[in-house]
């Protein structure tokens, strides 16, 4: 259960990133949009996981023996992306140059592009669930609560905290999928 929720905290930095782009951006973001977007995130990251362990079935008997090792691979694939986008510098995506919103989560075209995009790593996620054997709607349920929580203090946060704090939350979760996915290895080497 530890390791769902560890899963799900990495895989909702994302989505929480951008709910605190939107939060610096907009720091009167009405609550509708704030309940909003949360939603949709929760909603696509809870999806996307499922998603990816049902396609893992298509591929399951011909990688069960190296499942352990691409577990890893996806892992610390998203969780380096994750580490490597917290060193970006400049303005938040969601942002334009007279501080005020561009597209961000108040459009609802933006805001299906941005659940799709931050729950793309779910999906990953979800194959290596899926060629593990792991029953999916436990962590996809997890992922699913604790990014729409997560996106809900995330605006609140940008509101007050600004931009400093994004990067952080980027890099603490591309650190935590990277330790699950070594995790992962280690238990496979030990047998």
């Amino acid at each position: 259960m530890l390791t769902y929720i560890l899963v799900a905290l990495g895989l909702s930095m994302d989505a929480f990133a951008v709910s605190v782009s939107s939060g610096i951006c907009y720091p009167r973001l009405r609550l509708f949009d704030a309940l909003r977007a949360s939603l949709f995130f929760g909603m696509f990251q809870f999806a996307m996981p499922i998603a990816g362990w049902l396609l893992s079935g298509v591929f399951r008997a011909k990688v069960e023996n190296y499942s352990s090792w691409i577990a890893f691979g996806l892992l610390a694939f998203v969780g380096g992306k994750m580490i490597v986008e917290s060193f970006s510098a400049g303005k938040p995506p969601a942002c334009d140059d007279d501080d005020k919103p561009r597209k961000g989560i108040l459009a609802l075209h933006s805001l299906l592009a941005l659940s799709v995009a931050t729950s793309l790593d779910a999906f990953a996620v979800g194959i290596g669930y899926g060629i593990l054997r792991v029953a999916i709607i436990v962590p996809a349920t997890i992922t699913g609560l604790i990014t729409f929580s997560l996106s809900m203090i995330g605006t609140e946060f940008g509101k007050r905290l600004g931009a400093v704090f994004e990067r952080w939350a980027e890099l603490a979760g591309g650190v935590i999928l990277i330790g699950i996915g070594a995790n992962l290895i280690l238990q496979h080497l030990l047998r």
